[in-house]
């Protein structure tokens, strides 16, 4: 015959999954939490570093600017030494000018000629003089004219001097030192 049995079976118990979530749950908040510390104590680790390398910039930027201050004023020294140089050779240039002047002025005189005055004014020459006789006089202004140091020579005017035997030609004629 055939048995059926009216008893409730045991059934096994499930086991719960409440502990197993309350576990992996445990873990994941450590595992969370040691990931966190890590990622804070990187992050402080770099920000400390990135604070060590904004110090050194900011020294390297100081030593810097420091250079770039003696460098311009190594350049405003050197240009101030120029200027001095360039005075220094303009002096001597213009030394040695009056000489040059005074040279050039006798190579061109002819005979017939002698200087009164001559007076120098920066590039301008005003010289006053006489002559035996006008073509002496022209002479003078022509040699002038062909002279490698004079310029822009103007016979201002001439005029008759003297009775009797001496008769002289008074002159005065303006020039101008060409720049060399």
């Amino acid at each position: 015959m055939i048995r059926v049995n009216l008893l409730p079976t045991k059934r096994k118990k499930k086991a719960k999954a409440l502990p197993t979530f309350l576990i992996s749950m445990v873990l994941l908040t450590l595992a969370s939490g040691i990931i966190s510390a890590y990622l804070f104590y990187w992050l402080n680790s770099e920000l400390s570093s990135q604070r060590q390398k904004k110090k050194a910039n900011e020294a390297q930027l100081a030593d810097l600017n420091n250079k770039i201050k003696e460098v311009k004023n190594f350049e405003e020294q050197k240009k101030t030494l120029e200027q001095r140089k360039n005075i220094i050779e303009q002096l001597r240039k213009n030394q040695s000018l009056p000489v040059r002047i005074l040279t050039e002025m006798s190579n061109v005189l002819p005979s017939g000629v002698w200087l009164q005055s001559m007076s120098v004014s920066g590039e301008s020459i005003n010289i006053s003089g006489s002559g035996f006789t006008n073509e002496d006089v022209v002479n003078y202004v022509d040699n002038l004219k062909k002279s490698k140091l004079f310029a822009d020579v103007n016979l201002i005017g001439t005029q008759k001097s003297g009775s009797g035997k001496v008769v002289t030609y008074q002159f005065t004629l303006t020039c101008r030192v060409k720049a060399s």
